[in-house]
């Protein structure tokens, strides 16, 4: 039988103990560390390494940090003491959690990062998107937007999430990418959404009281593209401000189709998650994996967001 075990941040320590007590005695046992069980691309993510883990015939146990980077810390300490085989990590803090993840190497456990790169950190590989680059994909699409159908001219407001380090990245890329078009673009303010839905929210909606001649908004996750696209429509600036983000949702799908969300960066969580869960089966075999694994990317739009409406009935 499988075990699958969804351990919430605020557990103690001796709950997990308790929940890995069965599936450490198992063979391979791999944890899936992740930042919260709100946002879509996470449980996308859990749901891909969930499947390739059924389908590899191994235990996948996951817990659930919400987005408090010190739990992420404390569940590496207890998965290595409770030697699982391997760890995939979402991280907060790519900084904070390296000495975690050294002492995971230490104890001869791998670990695998999705989503954010460590720098220099003692993972054995990372699965995931270029953030920067891809921050730069959608800077050089806005430009073109702002130069086509702007009369290359435009302000913008951004929404991100201040303590992510990848969405520090993506906004990073971006500006790098607009500024190097030459089109006449002012950033306003940047808001911190803190990578949850209602903070982004009101982060989303002072952002506009504050800038009401703001013509474009560029948000950097989903939590960030959910709170910006719902402080748009709710005071009616659907008209008016251009939407760029992050993340498909029901509602940037919905934006996309009536023509005010342009263009949303959309990943491969599950394939993220699936990927992780291959690369270890490779490593228990004796095999080489790749250091970096990508995963590629998809701008879309009004014109290709129909292959992706599937994902929301």
């Amino acid at each position: 039988m499988r075990l699958t075990k969804i351990l919430s941040g605020c557990v103690a320590a001796v709950a997990m103990t308790l929940a890995l007590g069965s599936a450490s005695a198992m063979a391979e046992t791999y944890a899936l560390v992740t930042i919260n069980q709100q946002a879509l691309f996470f449980n996308q993510i859990n749901d891909g390494a969930t499947a390739a883990a059924k389908a590899a015939g191994v235990d996948l146990v996951i817990f659930n940090a919400n987005n408090v980077p010190s739990a992420q810390n404390d569940a590496i300490e207890n998965y290595i003491t409770q030697k699982v085989d391997g760890i995939i990590l979402v991280a907060i803090d790519v900084n904070g959690v390296k000495p975690a993840i050294t002492a995971t190497k230490a104890a001869g456990i791998p670990v695998i990062a999705i989503d954010a790169q460590i720098p220099d950190g003692d993972n054995v590989a990372f699965v995931g998107v270029d953030n920067t680059k891809a921050g730069e994909d959608i800077g050089k699409f806005y430009a073109e937007y702002v130069k086509t159908k702007l009369n290359g001219t435009a302000k913008i407001g951004v929404v991100g999430a201040l303590n992510s380090f990848i969405q520090n990245q993506r906004l990073d890329g971006f500006k790098k990418a607009v500024t190097d078009s030459g089109q006449k673009v002012t950033f306003l303010d940047t808001v911190d959404g803190q990578n949850v839905q209602d903070v982004a929210l009101s982060a989303s909606e002072n952002l506009m009281t504050a800038n009401a001649d703001m013509t474009t908004l560029y948000a950097t996750g989903e939590p960030a593209l959910l709170g910006a696209a719902s402080a748009v429509t709710s005071q009616g600036r659907t008209g008016d401000v251009k939407v760029f983000g992050w993340d498909l949702t029901k509602s940037a799908v919905q934006g996309l189709e009536e023509g005010w969300v342009i263009a949303v960066v959309q990943q491969d969580p599950a394939g993220e998650g699936k990927a992780a869960i291959e690369a270890f089966g490779k490593l228990k075999k004796g095999e080489k994996i790749d250091p970096i694994i990508n995963v590629p990317i998809t701008i879309v739009t009004k014109e290709n967001v129909g292959q992706f409406k599937d994902m929301f009935k």
